[in-house]
């Protein structure tokens, strides 16, 4: 009975620089120019060959009058070895390098509300023109710390929002700031003289509160001077608020941003508060893991770029 005897290398005792060295030697046979080739001692190389006989168990290279002559075991790994390391070549250069206009890759992109409408469509004309065969998948947020849990978990690359809580895994980057203003329809009875504080008090507020809190920051202003309007509307939606607005009676105080990303900012009067209200800033959020990625550090930098950041 004959019996088959397969022996199976464990590639987790190869080094890789021994293959560099055959493919060396294969090329230059003479240990002193393919150490050379690769920039090793002529000594390193010696150690090196000795090391990939004992591991083939075969002596690979004979000396001869014109140098190492391969043996028959050495010839049948050649071609294969070698393009075994150009293609790994390949693939550690593809990693440190990203063509967006020939790349296909698919991003995944977190968003609150607001950037979603100021944000997304300068995006994508971005990246029609730069890098058409790149792929979107949008993923919508409400609480801000919501970010930090989609990107610990990997379901997406990036957000935009409010910052979320610090965390050393999280990192931001500013991208743009939001300035609150009030308004009121056209020829509302608000504008018939300035908007101060006491006016502001008698008038019917629209709220926005995304968690659904009848509480926002002009009511946490108010209430440090001990004061209260009456909220006659509370709504989780920003950008219905200009439509209603515009319908009504009702005054709102919103961010800047989504009175002109609207489609009715000309039958809407824009007033300053008659209170200090600190600016909103909005910024991209990244996990730490993701960033030297060059893909994704060109995502982040296209992003950045829309607001000269």
């Amino acid at each position: 009975m004959v019996c088959d005897y397969i022996h199976t290398m464990d590639l987790h005792g190869i080094d890789l620089n021994l293959l560099v060295a055959f493919d060396a030697l294969m090329a230059e046979r003479s240990v002193t120019r393919a150490g050379t080739r690769i920039g090793r001692t002529q000594p390193a190389m010696s150690a090196a060959l000795s090391r990939l006989r004992g591991l083939l168990n075969d002596e690979l290279f004979v000396r001869g009058p014109n140098g190492l002559q391969p043996t028959p075991r050495a010839l049948d790994l050649s071609e294969p070895l070698s393009h075994a390391l150009q293609e790994i070549q390949r693939t550690l250069e593809f990693t440190q390098a990203f063509d967006a206009s020939t790349s296909s890759a698919t991003f995944s992109l977190g968003l609150s509300d607001h950037p979603t409408f100021v944000v997304l469509p300068r995006l994508l004309q971005t990246l029609r023109e730069q890098a058409s065969g790149i792929t979107l998948r949008i993923r919508n947020f409400t609480a801000r710390d919501d970010a930090i849990s989609m990107l610990d978990a990997g379901e997406v690359d990036l957000t935009i929002g409010v910052p979320p809580t610090s965390s050393g895994r999280i990192l931001t980057r500013p991208l743009f700031v939001e300035r609150f203003v009030c308004i009121v329809r056209k020829n509302h009875p608000a504008t018939e003289r300035p908007l101060d504080l006491n006016r502001f008090l008698e008038l019917s507020h629209l709220l926005v509160s995304p968690e659904n809190d009848r509480f926002g920051r002009v009511d946490a202003e108010l209430a440090q001077r001990g004061l209260k309007r009456h909220l006659a509307l509370t709504l989780p939606h920003m950008y219905a608020a200009p439509l209603l607005v515009a319908s009504s009676d009702l005054i709102a105080t919103l961010m800047s941003g989504v009175v002109d990303a609207s489609q009715y900012a000309e039958q809407l009067m824009i007033l300053q508060p008659p209170i200090q209200l600190d600016p909103v800033q909005f910024s991209l959020s990244w996990h730490r893991r993701n960033d030297v990625h060059p893909a994704q550090r060109w995502f982040r930098d296209c992003i950045a770029a829309l607001y000269g950041c």
